[in-house]
Order: structure tokens, then sequence, then C-alpha cells
């Protein structure tokens, strides 16, 4: 039996107007939820290096209460959602909570997952109706993996993705966080996995994200620089944007069977386009990944609010997007809460 949630409706009674259009005239359309916040990797770029305290349980979202918040964003606009964590595929009964999610009637539902579950998680979440996913993998060596994410787990997740292509998702998307000095001399070894495997691999310039990050900037190499040093494999011929491309660039070796992508939040902003909110796992609306504005859903879900009074929470996170993020060119390199905290 799953989780029962509002169906939604797509008429906005009395105006004309979308309620989901920012006050740059951004269409917000894609919700990242979190589950939870735990996981079952310590990543470096993730988990703060130190006093990193998981939410307690009683303070996460209930999927009832997932549920019935997506409804209402819904009813605002949103028509994509990815999951994430956190692992999303460590929380109890994630699968039966897919099903009624998938049911709801949105246009595009996708994961995020460290992939360390997915051998044998992968049939399961497949049938529940999510058939995009994103898996990160950071490197190909079993050693540095180890050092990135803290554990010993490269095996498991290799079996992972070979698990996802067998089962049939489409497309598989692979995250890399690119790293210098640590795993930046992999980035051809990565990149080949396109041509060889109906992969996409997407780089990602490194962030600062967490009062306590290892951030350095001198640590973050750009998507100029990748893109330059991925030409010793053969030009790279640039693809057309597609639906729900999100920020990614996207390219192409010739003959290969994927693609190769890169994201730039750091050498190139593209918050001119930004379509997304974040729901925390413990229940708080966050309209930049970069700021620490946030509003509590949380509060009114368990104080029985209704409909409307949910929407203009919602709202309300809408109208509090910045119209670019400000930490590097102010210098401000660390944000308070950790990836692991605000979803990833």
């Amino acid at each position: 039996m799953g989780f029962m949630a509002p169906t939604p409706t797509a008429v906005f009674p009395g105006s004309d107007m979308p309620e989901n259009l920012d006050n740059y005239d951004r269409s917000i359309t894609y919700l990242r939820v979190s589950v939870t916040d735990r996981c079952n990797l310590r990543c470096l770029y993730c988990q703060p290096a130190k006093n990193f305290k998981p939410v307690v349980h009683s303070e996460i979202l209930t999927y009832e209460e997932i549920l019935k918040a997506i409804a209402v964003a819904m009813e605002l606009g949103i028509t994509k959602v990815r999951l994430t964590g956190g692992e999303p595929l460590i929380r109890r009964d994630f699968s039966r909570f897919v099903t009624s999610l998938c049911q709801i009637g949105l246009d595009d539902v996708a994961i995020t997952t460290n992939g360390v579950l997915l051998k044998e998680k992968a049939r399961e979440i497949f049938d529940s109706g999510i058939h995009r996913i994103n898996v990160s993998l950071d490197s190909l060596n079993r050693s540095k993996y180890a050092i990135i994410t803290g554990r010993d787990c490269f095996d498991r997740v290799w079996a992972g993705l070979q698990e996802v292509e067998a089962v049939g998702f489409r497309p598989i998307k692979v995250n890399v966080v690119v790293i210098r000095g640590l795993n930046d001399d992999e980035l051809i070894p990565l990149a080949e996995l396109s041509i060889k495997k109906a992969y996409q691999i997407r780089f990602i310039e490194y962030m600062p994200i967490g009062h306590h990050s290892r951030w350095r900037r001198e640590k973050c190499v750009s998507s100029h620089e990748i893109k330059a040093r991925l030409q010793a494999l053969g030009p790279l011929e640039q693809i057309p944007r597609a639906a729900y491309d999100g920020p990614v660039k996207r390219y192409r070796y010739a003959s290969a069977r994927g693609e190769v992508g890169f994201i730039t939040p750091m050498s190139e902003h593209f918050c001119a386009s930004c379509n997304r909110l974040r729901l925390t796992a413990d229940g708080r609306l966050r309209p930049c990944l970069f700021t620490e504005q946030e509003v509590d859903i949380k509060t009114a879900l368990r104080n029985g609010c209704s409909h409307e009074e949910l929407k203009i929470l919602f709202r309300q996170a809408i109208a509090k997007k910045p119209n670019r993020f400000l930490a590097v060119a102010h210098g401000e390199t660390q944000r308070a809460r950790p990836m692991s905290a605000i979803g990833g």
C-alpha cells in the first residue's frame, strides 16, 4: 500500500498570471527534495570535516508531509522533482514512497544517489516509476575513491552502475566533482566512459558548501580547463539543449555511445536561468543553494495547514530567490549548512 497525497489541481482560480514566477521573471518548475540528511558515505565535499550532527528522526519530514508539499508545489507550476539526500536509498520504505510520488502527475521524477545500494535496489526503484538516475562517482581508482568518500565502496558502486544499465534506466548520469590534486588526473579515463558506455559523464566544479568545508579556491578546476584537457581524446561536439537539462553544457565525442557535460557554478554562474527550489529533509524551502534564507514549511504542515496556507509559504520562498549568488564574489567561501543537510 502506498502513501496517500492530495491530487494537485492545474488551474489557478481567479488569475491568468503564473504563480511560479520569481521577482526576476524566472519560472520555477523544479523542486529538489531531500528525503534524509543521513548517508552511508562521508564525502569530503558534502559532509563537514568535523562536528556533523544529523537531524533527529522526529524532525525529518514524513513521506506524507513530503507528498503534500509536492502536491502544493505542482499547483504552483512545479513539473519536475529530483529526490536526493544524504543518500535517499537508505530511508526505509523509499520505493513505496516513490510509487506514490510517481502517480500524482509530475512530468518528471528522477533520483540522485551515491550508488552504494543500487545493486540491490535498482529494480524496485525502476519498477516504482523512476527511470532517470544520477550516480555520484568521483574516481575510478578504488583507493582514491575511499579517500574522497571515506568508505571502501567503489566495487559496490560500480556493480550498481552495471545494474541500472541492465535494468533499463535512461539516461544514466555520472556526477564527478573535480578537485585539483585529488581526482583531476582522472579526467581522461572518466570521459572515456562516455565513449564506451551510454553514460552522461557530468563534470562539476568544486563548490564551497558547509561551514567546516575543506574547500579552497585553488582546488577548484574550471570547466574551461577540464574541457581543454579532454580535447586529448578528440574534438568535442556540442549537443543542443533538451527538456530538463538544467544548467549542464552537453558535448559528445565522435562515435561515442554517451556524452560529457560541464556544470559551472563557480566559473560561469547560471543564476539567470535557475528554475529550482530545494526542500530540505527537515522541512525548509531553500530558494538558492548559496543563500542562508529558508522558509519553514514543516511547522505549518504539522499544524494542519491548508493547501492555500502552504502555497503562501511556497510563494514566499519563490520571492526570496536572489538575482544571483554573490558568495564567491564577496569573498564568502563557506555556507553554514553542509550539502548533506541541504540536499544534493
